[in-house]
Parts: structure tokens; C-alpha cells; sequence
């Protein structure tokens, strides 16, 4: 008797591993989207630090060396043309730098406090006209500082507040967009649940607005603060239009009258670029020790995840 052996066919492939094996067959795709994206990065990075390298080696230049050498080339005179911008009517640049440290932090701070109620309040509390004030909120964003420059001169003219401190720190403390950053977070990161708790505890709002609200949105706060931290710190039109005592200009105001005599004085060329690089230093001081707590509310958030 002889027994015929019959060979199955090979099962049909499924639709799934078929798919996967033909999407694990071309592993080079992944790898070439990194690449590209790793490359559109780092040019961008590269965009944004020329600059602040130019001017970090143009500072370490002479007058004379400033213009006939190449551009990246570096020197040997950073500390004499640090020395010769200190020595300049006495020190009037550090006045300056005391200046724009009390307009950008005073200025900063008590704009994230008033940005911190007020979006709280649009976004926990319900009353007449909120819509309305939200939309007029959302216009102030769109409308340029600039614009604002004119009427708020005339307006603290009429208070004879022009060319004093208060002529720059009023019109930074009100940030339409701070507010505006301040309502999402809040309503984001503090659950009504919460609110509602500590108030049958019996509560007042501005026990729960300190003790609870405030260290629940304190990585939206220093966002803020940061963003109008730099936006003081680098604002030019303001102090220039409210302020006419060079002793209370900002840096930048100040660096802007060195460079207009850097056309007669081609010497003073080189002390601006040493005056901006200095001004360059505390904003990246102030950006490495405000990063840990948007790093310590990832790693929370993560944890909760």
C-alpha cells in the first residue's frame, strides 16, 4: 500500500504582519526624517547664535582692529575695552545696567502678580461683562507697544510723571498677553475641586489665591515673568520717548546715544559692542535659573501621567 504524502500550501499572510514587515523593511525612512529634522535645528540654532558670537568676539577687539581684521577673528582686549566703557563719565553705564535691573525686574514682577489675578479671575470667576473683557483683553494683544508709546506720554505728561522712574514702570505692569497666558494656565492647572475645598474649609479668596493658586501655576508665573522680564529689558521706544535725564536711561536707550557718537568717535564703535555684550549676561543668567522649574513641573506632570 503505498501512502501519498500531500504538502500543505503555506498560509496566506495576515493583513497586519504583512503591513508591519513591509513597514520594519524600510528602516532608513525614520532615520533620514531625524537627520533632516536634526539639521533644520541645528540651522536654526546657528541663526540665532552668530550674532551673539559676533558680537562676544567683536567685543574682545580694538578700535582700529574692529574693521581691518576678519569678523571671527578674535583679540586680545576684552578687559581694557570692559575698563574703558566702566570709565566712561564715571561709570554712567553701570548706572544704566542699575536702571534697566529696576525697570525689567520691579516691572516684571509686579506684571506677573496683576497678570496672575486677573486670568485667575477670568477663568474661575463668573461675572457681568467677562466675555467683553476677554475680548478687549484679546485686542490689546493684537495692538503693537509701540502704538501705545504716543498716548501713554501724553497721558503721564498730564501727571507731570514724564522723566522719572514711574514713566517706564506704570505702562510695563499691565501685559495683555501675560493675562492672557495667565487665564489658559489657570484654568488648565487649577481643578475647580480644589477651589471648591478650600473654600467649605472656610477659606477667603485671597488665602486660597495665595496659598493654593499661586504655587499650582508657578511654571505659567515664571514664563511670564520671564517674557516680560526680556521685553522690559530690551524695550527702546518707551524709555526713549518718556525719559530725557540720560541718568535714567536703560542700557539700551544708552548704548543707542553711544552709537550715534561712534559716527564722530569711531573709538565709542567698540564700546557699544562691549556695552551689548554685558547687557547680553543677565538675561542668560536669569534664563539658567528659571529652566529648573519648568523642568521640576515636566518631571511632575509626567509623574502624574
Amino acid at each position: 500500500m503505498t501512502t501519498t504524502s500531500i504538502t500543505a500550501p503555506p498560509p496566506a499572510p495576515v493583513d497586519g504582519v504583512s503591513r508591519a514587515t513591509h513597514r520594519d523593511s524600510s528602516p532608513g525612512k525614520p532615520r533620514r526624517s531625524n537627520a533632516a529634522v536634526t539639521i533644520l535645528l541645528l540651522l536654526g540654532a546657528a541663526y540665532c547664535l552668530l550674532p551673539v558670537l559676533w558680537v562676544l568676539i567683536a567685543s574682545t577687539k580694538s578700535a582700529a582692529e574692529l574693521f581691518s581684521t576678519f569678523t571671527f577673528a578674535p583679540s586680545t582686549h576684552l578687559f581694557q575695552n570692559v575698563a574703558d566703557l566702566s570709565a566712561y563719565r564715571d561709570g554712567l553705564y553701570w548706572r544704566w545696567m542699575l536702571n534697566t535691573a529696576l525697570y525689567a525686574g520691579v516691572g516684571a514682577l509686579l506684571s506677573t502678580l496683576v497678570s496672575a489675578m486677573a486670568g485667575f479671575a477670568l477663568a474661575k470667576y463668573t461675572f457681568p461683562g467677562k466675555s467683553a473683557v476677554f475680548n478687549m483683553l484679546l485686542a490689546g494683544v493684537l495692538v503693537p507697544g509701540v502704538i501705545l508709546a504716543i498716548p501713554q506720554y501724553l497721558l503721564l505728561a498730564k501727571l507731570d510723571m514724564t522723566n522719572t522712574y514711574w514713566a517706564v514702570l506704570l505702562p510695563s505692569i499691565i501685559s495683555p498677553y501675560g493675562i492672557y497666558l495667565s487665564r489658559i494656565f489657570a484654568a488648565a492647572a487649577v481643578p475647580d475641586d480644589v477651589l471648591e475645598a478650600a473654600r467649605v474649609d472656610g477659606a477667603r479668596d485671597g488665602r486660597i489665591f495665595a496659598r493654593i493658586v499661586l504655587p499650582m501655576m508657578q511654571a505659567g508665573l515664571v514664563t511670564i515673568f520671564l517674557f516680560q522680564f526680556v521685553a522690559i529689558w530690551n524695550n527702546f521706544m518707551l524709555p526713549y520717548i518718556m525719559l530725557g535725564d540720560d541718568r535714567l536711561f536703560p542700557v539700551t536707550v544708552g548704548l543707542h546715544g553711544l552709537l550715534n557718537q561712534g559716527a564722530s568717535q569711531p573709538a565709542m564703535y567698540t564700546t557699544v559692542v562691549t556695552g551689548a555684550l554685558l547687557s547680553i549676561l543677565p538675561l542668560v543668567a536669569l534664563f539658567l535659573c528659571l529652566q529648573r522649574y519648568w523642568q521640576v513641573d515636566l518631571a511632575a506632570g509626567a509623574v502624574k501621567s
